[in-house]
């Protein structure tokens, strides 16, 4: 069996659907990961979807991806903007591609939001097009995976 692609969110997504639906839309955590489920199959992924508020399980969550996954989206939530710890955490899994995804247009927010930590370990992000933003980076994985093919 292949392994999973592990779709990592951070703090406070669990909220979406309520929380500031001006800047983040009206889906829900749930409805984000039925779009990845859907969107994983139409590429022949499996999805490994899940959600903590807690930096220290992120970072736990990317190790482990580096032993056992084909790759992380990560939706660090504020962690993006702060931790060195996470930074570290993909550095560390190497070369495990990982993308970088948020819902929002971090660059046309407030300016501590304009810098993420995560993006210079990242292959890329993704930020700016809501939910549909996860199933592009997860579309980057058939993509890299076709391109090594040929």
């Amino acid at each position: 069996m292949a392994k999973p692609v592990y779709v990592l969110n951070g703090p406070n997504l669990n909220m979406l659907g309520k929380r500031e639906p001006q800047t983040y839309g009206n889906t829900t955590l749930d409805g984000i990961e039925q779009l990845c489920r859907r969107a994983g199959e139409k590429i022949g992924l499996t999805i490994d979807f899940r959600q903590t508020n807690h930096e220290g399980v992120l970072v736990d969550w990317v190790q482990e991806a580096g032993e056992k996954s084909a790759g992380i989206v990560i939706n660090p939530g504020a962690y993006g903007h702060t931790s060195i710890a996470l930074h570290d955490a993909i550095r560390a899994v190497a070369p495990l591609k990982v993308v970088e995804v948020h819902i929002s247009n971090i660059h046309a927010r407030e300016t501590f939001r304009h810098r993420s930590m995560i993006a210079p370990a990242a292959a890329g992000m993704i930020c700016g097009l809501g939910p549909q933003g996860y199933a592009m980076a997860l579309q980057a994985f058939s993509a890299s995976d076709e391109a090594q093919e040929r």
